[in-house]
């Protein structure tokens, strides 16, 4: 099996790095419009620099890693090669809100389409990422996909009309983290303690309490209680964020980006 990808961002690039652990780094072939960004992430992990019309006529997984309005561009300047072909052949989007059936009309034909909706962790293994496949994606295809992606993280089949509101939590939900911990480590040079070691501090907590909450499938309402002594510090800070509508705050950040994801795909 080969792997191209066309567009080697930010997500593209991790996505790529996932695979270069699970498949040989040869069989994966990059392209970008800044042709040096793949040539650096190539060199990175052994892969190919390629270019759009190569991989679009050769690879089996074709990995479209561009935003959702550069799509239609895309695709129209591969559109030949692909209807050339003659093996299978299968396009991976990553491109937020935009259908698997506008993916089909936008390459010019009734081609199998996996779309995927991962985050940044997947360069390290960690990420939850969403799929769905369309209707003529074999088994066999979606098992080679599976295999492929399995250093990426988790991977969770999800109809196709839950897409987008699983993305703004799995997907946009990493920005929110990362807001949260630089809050987090603000809070700690406020409280007098080096930038350094706050962000550490706050960086590790957020990684211990979320494998704490998937090891032990615990409900993390009961997992706070359990951290809430009573008179405690904890309750103080949790009286606090819920003083400053932290909850419904995200509640509105998810729904916010679930709404942006859907105005993306029109």
């Amino acid at each position: 099996m080969t792997y191209g990808f066309i567009g080697t961002g930010s997500m593209g690039g991790a996505i790529a790095r996932a695979l270069s652990k699970s498949v040989p780094a040869g069989d994966i072939y990059l392209s970008n419009r800044t042709r040096e960004k793949a040539e650096k992430l190539a060199s990175e992990i052994g892969a190919n620099v390629s270019d759009n019309g190569y991989i679009a006529a050769n690879c089996d997984y074709i990995f479209l890693g561009v935003k959702p309005q550069m799509m239609g561009d895309t695709l129209s300047g591969i559109r030949d090669a692909l209807r050339s072909r003659n093996g299978a052949f299968t396009l991976v989007s990553m491109a937020a809100g935009l259908p698997i059936k506008k993916i089909k009309d936008l390459a010019g034909g009734d081609y199998p389409v996996i779309r995927i909706m991962p985050n940044l962790a997947c360069s390290v293994g960690e990420s939850m990422t969403l799929y769905t496949a369309s209707e003529n994606v074999t088994p066999s295809q979606i098992a080679a996909f599976r295999d492929a992606m399995r250093c990426s993280g988790i991977l969770d089949e999800l109809p196709e009309k839950l897409i987008d509101a699983g993305s703004a939590i799995s997907g946009c939900g990493g920005g929110f983290a990362c807001l949260f911990v630089e809050a987090m480590a603000d809070g700690g040079v406020r409280c007098g303690l080096p930038r350094e070691k706050a962000l550490k501090y706050a960086e590790q907590m957020l990684v211990g309490m979320g494998r704490l909450l998937v090891e032990s499938g615990s409900h993390p309402g009961k997992v706070k209680d359990d951290v809430c002594s009573p008179g405690g510090s904890t309750i103080a800070g949790i009286e606090a964020l819920e003083k400053g509508a932290f909850r419904g705050a995200v509640m509105d950040a998810v729904e916010a980006s679930f709404i942006k994801t859907v105005e993306l795909g029109k």
